[in-house]
């Protein structure tokens, strides 16, 4: 039995690497992998195995896309707009601050999400446009772009990678949110004073006039009281659980959709919503994608024994070769797999941890904080890719690399203690 799965596991990795090859999608390629190796282990092709793996992480894949529809609501109504030329106008002589406060905008789209790409997406090229009058180089804005958002991914309070390890080990996902804000605070404070050293702000009224105006009877109140709402619910069934209906996260985001259109109200006909509801269904179809190959590849292994295989080699790995192994292959994996890696890699890491007695939260948070550096490695770079779309950088992707080497590795290098001193994060675990 271990032969037989030993052969379909190298068959599986085989037909990963090639379909990666020649298709360019790892989505793809994860169920082609799926359906080879159950072919390859006698079993067919499992029709019922493979459409309930199309459902395993339907959940988060409806939290992905309402989250996205609620922050492309909020954008199309000139909110983001009208909130950083307010941040231009009252911060921009003041350098520190406002390179600050752009940090702060840039991690709450993916705060909220669980993507990098949403940042970059809703606020990415108003961010840059500021940079750059605040006298960045291409290389130091494409590079705050990417480390702000993959920190963005990683923070709380919906971090995917942790979720779907949380889902994988049978574990609640609960207490990671002052764990997760930690280090994010940390390596974002290193990215914003590494890159804003030795930079000169240029005239506030040039920044201004290349901002989009804001939309008419915008205010502080319609900008503020959607993430109001958000955060009063969070709170609410935080700390409130027992008084309240459960109404789940992915509805949580749909009622502040929904106050959003409200606010604007009748400025806007519904076919222009039915239009932005339609461009985030095809903006966050990839990530979708990517949770239904997921779940089809991880329902095909465990029926191949290939998860077992992998889970048991890392339950008897030296916890060593863990440390001195983590930083290659967690980032590798999220390039070739995205978030599958937390899955396949990332839940046989929990399990040989916890059988020692090591609090597994504190890993999976370590863990949840490194993969998002594999977003700028091949061969999907999906956020590094993004990043220097939107923000026009026109020089080659080995000096995109060369830019966010120092801070890349700090969030290594933090991610890394975490996951090597955990017993000094367990306080944080509430």
């Amino acid at each position: 039995m271990t032969t037989q799965t030993i052969y379909t596991l190298v068959a599986m990795v085989v037909t990963f690497v090639i379909s990666s090859a020649l298709l360019k999608s790892s989505e793809i390629s994860m169920v082609i992998t799926a359906i080879v190796g159950a072919l390859v282990a006698g079993f067919g092709v499992p029709v019922r195995l493979i459409v309930e793996g199309t459902l395993t992480y339907l959940d988060l894949a409806l939290l992905f896309v309402f989250a996205s529809v609620f922050m492309n609501f909020y954008s199309e109504t000139g909110a983001t707009n009208a909130l950083i030329r307010s941040l231009v106008k009252n911060f921009f002589e003041k350098k520190w601050v406002m390179l600050f406060t752009l940090a702060v905008v840039m991690l709450i789209p993916g705060a909220l999400t669980g993507a990098g790409s949403v940042s970059i997406l809703v606020v990415g090229t108003l961010v840059a446009i500021v940079l750059e009058y605040m006298g960045f180089s291409p290389e130091k804005r494409v590079a705050f772009i990417f480390m702000t958002a993959i920190l963005s991914a990683a923070a709380p309070p919906i971090n995917l990678w942790a979720m779907l390890m949380a889902a994988g080990a049978n574990m609640p996902y609960v207490g990671f949110n002052k764990i997760l804000l930690v280090p994010v605070i940390i390596v974002t404070i290193f990215t914003v004073v590494y890159l804003g050293w030795g930079t000169k702000p240029q005239d506030k009224q040039k920044v201004l006039e290349s901002l989009p105006t804001p939309a008419p009877g915008m205010n502080l109140f319609k900008i503020i009281a959607p993430f109001a709402l958000l955060l009063a619910l969070i709170l609410a069934a935080q700390y409130a659980p027992f008084s309240l209906p459960v109404i789940g996260l992915p509805f949580t985001f749909v009622l502040c959709a929904i106050l959003t259109i409200i606010l604007d109200g009748k400025r806007r006909p519904l076919k222009r919503w039915w239009e932005v509801l339609t461009s985030t269904i095809e903006q966050v179809f990839p990530l979708v994608a990517t949770l239904v190959s997921v779940g089809v590849l991880v329902n095909i292994l465990a029926l191949t024994g290939v998860r077992g295989l992998i889970a048991i080699n890392f339950v008897t790995l030296p916890i060593l070769w863990i440390y001195i192994t983590a930083l290659l292959f967690c980032p590798l994996a999220q390039g070739s797999l995205s978030y599958g890696s937390a899955v396949i890699l990332g839940v046989p890491i929990i399990f040989r941890f916890n059988s020692v007695g090591i609090n597994v939260t504190v890993i999976a948070a370590a863990l949840s904080v490194m993969f998002p550096l594999g977003d700028c490695l091949p061969p999907s770079r999906i956020v590094g890719r993004l990043s220097i779309e939107r923000v026009g950088f026109k020089g080659s992707y080995m000096k995109f690399l060369k830019a966010i080497a120092l801070p890349w590795c700090v969030l290594a290098a933090v991610s890394l203690f975490m996951l090597v001193v955990p017993k000094i994060f367990v306080p944080l675990v509430k």
